[in-house]
């Protein structure tokens, strides 16, 4: 089982002082809205997501179909296989994808301390 490039989604109360912060730390955004509350950042392999008001917490996010530099791969692990799959292994889901659908789609859970992991699948 696959589950894609790997960041962690931090959730900031000042999106332009973590802004400023990371990339002080050779961060560079590459993606997202900074007027929407969002910037994804990258520092060699190394992703940071930005989320003001959008998360309670920080989480870990793996995407499925994604390499390190968010560029789509050929074959990967859909997201409703892991999905199964968590729950053949007795893993509690808070959030779930249509099983009936295909492409786009999200699960998430929280590990044995409360952390949230998103699995969110953009292809």
């Amino acid at each position: 089982m696959q589950l894609g490039a790997f960041s962690v989604s931090l959730a900031v109360k000042d999106i332009a002082a973590s802004r400023a912060f990371y990339e002080a730390l050779g961060f560079a955004v590459v993606g997202g809205d900074q007027d929407q509350n969002w910037l994804i950042l990258r520092n060699g392999d190394t992703t940071l997501g930005l989320f003001q008001g959008m998360f309670e917490r920080n989480a870990l996010t793996f995407n499925p179909g994604w390499d390190a530099q968010a560029g789509n791969l050929e074959e990967f692990t859909d997201v409703r296989e892991i999905q199964r799959h968590l729950r053949e292994q007795g893993i509690a889901l808070t959030q779930e994808a249509d099983e009936s659908g295909s492409g786009p789609a999200h699960i998430a859970m929280l590990d044995p301390d409360g952390n949230p992991v998103l699995i969110d699948q953009h292809v």
